[in-house]
């Protein structure tokens, strides 16, 4: 039962799975919306400041989690800050969780219909990818790790195969000149490129599976960090091999920049393809962590059997995903998301550790 903390898993495969839950559909579509916010070509710059900001949030997650042993941000928020406070705070990233969930079915859905099913109803595709991770989700945290550490390996060499025969097209003008527009840019991009790290949140929930917990520093911020080099890899490749231009008007510019080539006498001579292909498995794998964290969150909040949460959050998320009514307005819905992610990721550890640090002082100043 999710309820409790029993099923362990590994250093290793916690930092697979916070790994597997960063990435996702932002891959594909992180450098057109971090280049629409700058207009420059300093998107690589943003994303690295972004990343040194998240891993200093991920830190005080870690921090803060360690303090209460086996259990959850679902179960020790209430420690903190009373049984009222903590139980809106804690929906409130549940609802996070099921919109997260629904939007990463719904882009998976929609990389699938616009490159291979053409014509195909949503609805359709959407349906048995959620069935499937119904399955998976039964199995419990240890099942899921599992599939993502299979999963993982896959996507980081298909990934960088695709990025090293892309060097053909790069051009290191495309990225320059280097601050041309100074500072502001940079720092206006902030808010995108933190975005494109949602689902971070995870940590305040993984570090209570872990076999060793002491490790978790070690494991979060290995999690994460090859999210970061990804996707500062992305950017680069990307915008160096496409331009700024082409990154804005295209919907799927990281795809695009891999349809733009084709590699002669290579056994597949195309190799968007696998790309997709792979990529799909990936968002996948990002829907069933966050559909996960929604059921658990339910399942321990309101100490419900886990079964039904996980069967009652099916027509939840399948209608999240089919709220919108065309890809625009999945972006946007995307965009509202990464807002709201945003604020809970910042918000929720550090409230959380404020309140902590407070509640520690007064009871050493009564001792």
């Amino acid at each position: 039962m999710f309820t409790r903390t029993d099923d362990k898993i590994t250093t290793s495969q916690a930092a697979v799975f916070l790994t597997n839950t960063v990435l996702g559909a932002g891959i594909l579509t992180m450098p057109r919306s971090i280049t629409q916010e700058m207009r420059t070509p300093d998107s690589w710059l943003t994303i690295l400041v972004g990343g040194f900001i998240v891993m200093l949030t991920i830190l005080l997650m870690v921090k803060l989690s360690q303090q209460f042993p086996g259990q959850t941000v679902f179960q020790y928020a209430g420690r903190i800050a009373g049984r009222l406070p903590s139980l809106l705070l804690c929906l409130l990233l549940v609802v996070y969780f099921i919109l997260v969930a629904g939007f990463e079915i719904r882009s998976l859905a929609e990389v699938t219909l616009f490159f291979l099913l053409e014509g195909t109803p949503i609805w359709a595709v959407i349906i048995p990818f959620i069935w499937a991770g119904t399955y998976l989700v039964l199995g419990g945290i240890n099942s899921i790790a599992r599939v993502f550490q299979i999963v993982f390996p896959i996507t980081i060499l298909v990934l960088l195969v695709s990025f090293g025969f892309s060097l053909r097209l790069f051009d290191f003008n495309n990225l320059r000149p280097v601050l041309g527009s100074g500072v502001l840019p940079v720092l206006h991009g902030l808010k995108s490129s933190v975005l494109v790290y949602t689902g971070s949140e995870v940590v305040m929930t993984l570090v209570a599976f872990m076999q060793h917990p002491q490790q978790a520093v070690k494991a979060m911020i290995g999690g994460i960090a090859i999210p970061f080099a990804l996707y500062f890899l992305t950017i680069v490749f990307v915008i160096g091999g496409l331009s700024i231009d082409s990154v804005i008007n295209s919907t799927w510019p990281t795809i695009d920049l891999i349809r733009s080539f084709e590699i002669t006498g290579f056994f597949v001579e195309r190799l968007e393809f696998p790309l997709m292909v792979i990529w799909l498995m990936q968002m996948f794998c990002n829907f069933c962590s966050f559909f996960f964290q929604a059921s658990l969150g339910i399942s321990q909040l309101f100490k419900f059997s886990v079964t039904p949460v996980i069967y009652g959050m099916v027509p939840v998320i399948f209608l999240a995903a089919m709220v919108p009514n065309s890809i625009q307005d999945v972006f946007a819905l995307g965009d509202a998301i990464g807002s709201m992610g945003l604020a809970l990721f910042l918000m929720l550890p550090v409230l959380l550790s404020f309140i902590w640090i407070l509640r520690k002082k007064g009871l050493k100043q009564h001792v």
